[in-house]
């Protein structure tokens, strides 16, 4: 038996990985379906957990919606070790789906959000300063189990208190991030790269509104809806995007994608708040081009992994 249905049936086989709750994709991830097909590449549906998925079975394994994995993180990564030709490699799964990445980050000399570290066990007071904080797990998808707090706010302070404490008795690290002002005016702004023949290309940027209305009351589904924009790039902000790809283990010529999450700080100059690696939205309603990008850097890495 072949691992390669490529070789038996003529025409490569990719699976695109989403959740139950997601069954049939995402209606952004299903607009790569079309070009790929173009391309002479049968894209399909997968649930990361169904354990009738051959995924031998696939030329590539694409990540796109599995986001319930964060309440079965251990479970994941472990399934994602498992999985021949994944996109993006487990490896790096494993890394990113931990927001612990930051500190690594920043010791490369990314200028990141400050961020601290409560574990499990540990106890933890609110700084002394009564700007706004946000607090969220290490692991988390979608702005779950997320709050922003103001500090100077007596009740915020008890229940910033009380959301780390929840975190910490469900065996969760929490991470503590200043609220950047900047989010509720200029917004926060991701930058999409997709795999090219020189390595991750860029392809476009969107900007999403303010999300975080206060403390962490529980969210109904596995995301906060968002409101988001086309965007142009600045300078700037491509150059931090880029020198984040640039300090990544292992680089970043092996990646078929990358989001890059970056606010305006203090100064106003951007800052990393997250690097998505693993099930980023990717926005491709949101540029020209963007769905038949996405499909030549997939079909890029089919005809490396065949070679």
């Amino acid at each position: 038996m072949t691992d390669h249905h490529q070789s038996t049936r003529g025409e490569p086989r990719v699976a695109l990985v989403t959740c139950t709750e997601f069954i049939d994709l995402e209606a952004d991830d299903r607009l790569v379906i079309a070009p790929l097909a173009e391309r002479g590449i049968t894209a399909e549906p997968a649930v990361w957990d169904d354990p009738t998925v051959d995924w031998a079975g696939y030329d590539l394994v694409v990540l796109r919606s599995p986001w319930d994995y964060t309440f079965r993180h251990a479970q994941f990564v472990a399934w994602a070790a498992g999985v021949p030709r994944l996109a993006n490699p487990a490896e790096v799964v494993r890394w990113n789906t931990d927001k612990r990445y930051l500190d690594e980050l920043s010791a490369a000399g990314v200028p990141t959000v400050p961020t601290s570290w409560v574990l499990p066990g540990e106890d933890w007071q609110p700084p002394a300063d009564e700007g706004g904080y946000v607090i969220k797990p290490s692991v988390s998808a979608g702005s779950q189990d997320t709050g922003r707090y103001d500090l100077a706010d007596p009740e915020h302070r008890e229940l910033a208190v009380a959301h780390v404490r929840r975190l910490g008795a469900a065996g969760r690290i929490t991470m503590i991030q200043p609220y950047l002002s900047a989010v509720d005016t200029v917004g926060e702004t991701a930058l999409l790269y997709f795999a090219g023949p020189q390595g991750l290309t860029f392809s476009h940027a969107i900007r999403k509104g303010p999300m975080l209305t206060g403390p962490d009351l529980g969210t109904e589904g596995l995301y906060k809806a968002e409101e988001i924009d086309p965007r142009t790039a600045t300078g700037d902000q491509l150059v931090v995007a880029e020198r984040t790809l640039a300090a990544l283990p292992g680089g970043s010529d092996r990646l078929l994608y990358a989001r890059v999450d970056l606010i305006p700080g203090p100064e106003g100059d951007p800052v990393l708040v997250e690097l998505e690696l693993t099930e980023p939205a990717l926005f491709l309603g949101y540029a020209e081009g963007a769905p038949d990008r996405l499909a030549e850097a997939i079909h890029l890495h089919l005809t490396r992994t065949a070679a």
